[in-house]
């Protein structure tokens, strides 16, 4: 059988490649149309735009991306080892855009819960897929990424959780890509029903590679009345990919939702982690932490939207940066008119470990109602504490050590966020270790 032919570059010719090699019905096949469509109609960012101001985009080849077919099964699990001994209500593992390891517990499936890859909730479960789908909470015409997102998906998570269950055990996604020059478009659609529960946490990871590879996820999170989820996304891309990501949760009535990011990997990282609070009484607490070195270059946008009344929102973004690395946060809290009683917070903390290190902080706030509680911010950008150095070398620590032992402390609060302890754990470990590695170069 002949291998078949890569192709490069997201044009029109391979969407219609796309929508004809994969199996699904009509309504998705337009929506790919369409968001092509809005793709080509949307300009390209420039460094003129507010939110790209400080990214460029000139080392963005979409041309040279290959778009290829071919594929080969991975060997053994895709789960980490220090993740093998716990135990998860489901676990999902997917390779280069192809489901390869699957399973869910008997208990929850008789509960109505569907957790499943993308491409098999489009064929057993459409009507949902068909009414969530970039729709209510990211649709194709939110920005150019997310038009492209829309138009070349292949791969992603689904998780349908129904009124009044709670999931006990954590579920897990492990999305590992090749990236060799390729792409990868995650999609993460999770809906919670009333009064339903859960906790889930995915992983994206990459070998590293010589060729750029390029990424677009997004990860749509619709919480209805009274819903409760804790969420966590860790990004492990290979030191050569560009990505580009939006998560979003729409937030009903007295939700709640605990989203953490935790970004480790990639040559850039542009992305938008948001919280739509449309519903009386809702909570989200979001926690971002990122670690870059080398030239890694990572841009986040953050919004708390308030457009109802009594709701609470907490924003806490940490970074470790070191070697010529460079970080962006613009955060925005934006209280309607409607939002009385609002309570928002938002916090960016940054150490530097090196003198050629930056990170750029731009917390906003945007105050429409006369009633609020309180909206605040703040942001903080700085070296290592030399008298703390000092004070702990005095008590027989290495600089290393010494430095190990301020990082460890400064992440540590959200680190213990993290609800899996072997994942908890393998982020503490992979924190030490390049910190340890740096410091001693």
């Amino acid at each position: 059988m002949t291998a078949p032919t890569a192709r490069r570059g997201f044009t029109t010719e391979a969407v219609d490649a796309l929508i004809q090699r994969r199996d699904e019905p009509e309504w998705m096949r337009e929506r790919r149309r369409e968001a092509w469509t809005t793709y080509q109609e949307l300009p390209m960012p420039t460094q003129q735009d507010e939110e790209w101001r400080r990214t460029s985009l000139r080392d963005i080849h979409l041309e040279d991306v290959e778009l290829s077919e071919d594929w080969h099964a991975p060997t053994g699990t895709l789960l980490p080892e220090a993740e093998r001994k716990e135990t998860f209500g489901g676990f999902l593992g997917i390779y280069d855009g192809r489901r390869v390891e699957y399973r869910l517990d008997d208990d929850l499936k008789a509960k109505g819960v569907i957790f499943t890859d993308m491409a098999t909730a489009l064929r057993e479960h459409g009507d949902l897929v068909r009414e969530y789908f970039m729709t209510k909470c990211v649709p194709a015409s939110d920005s150019k990424f997310a038009a492209l997102h829309g138009a070349f998906w292949d791969t992603g998570t689904f998780l349908y959780v129904p009124k009044g269950v709670a999931v006990e055990l954590p579920l897990r996604t492990i999305v590992a890509a090749s990236l060799d020059g390729t792409a990868s478009l995650a999609h993460t659609l999770i809906i919670l029903d009333e009064e339903s529960q859960a906790t889930f946490a995915e992983d994206f990871t990459s070998p590293l590679t010589g060729n750029a590879g390029f990424s677009s996820r997004v990860a749509e999170i619709i919480l209805k009345r009274g819903a409760n989820l804790h969420y966590i996304g860790v990004q492990h891309w290979g030191k050569s990919v560009h990505d580009f990501h939006t998560e979003r949760v729409l937030l009903d009535r007295d939700s709640t939702i605990i989203l953490q990011t935790v970004e480790l990997g990639s040559r850039l990282s542009k992305g938008r982690v948001e919280a739509i609070l449309h519903g009386n009484g809702a909570t989200a607490k979001l926690q971002g932490l990122y670690v870059e070195d080398g030239r890694q270059h990572l841009d986040r946008y953050t919004l708390q939207d308030h457009r109802a009344a009594d709701g609470t929102s907490d924003l806490l973004f940490k970074g470790v940066l070191t070697d010529k690395s460079r970080s962006v946060f613009s955060g925005l809290i934006r209280v309607s008119p409607e939002g009385k009683k609002t309570a928002a917070y938002q916090q960016n903390r940054n150490l530097l470990l090196s003198r050629t290190a930056r990170a750029d902080s731009i917390p906003n706030l945007e105050i429409g109602a006369n009633d609020i509680l309180g909206c605040t911010h703040g942001a903080t950008v700085g070296k290592v504490d030399e008298e703390q150095l000092f004070y702990l070398m005095c008590r027989g620590l290495s600089r290393i050590d010494a430095t190990h032992l301020i990082v460890e402390g400064f992440v540590d609060p959200l680190i213990e966020q993290v609800p899996i302890t072997g994942l908890r754990e393998a982020l503490r470990h992979e924190i030490q270790e390049r910190v340890s590695v740096l410091e001693a170069q």
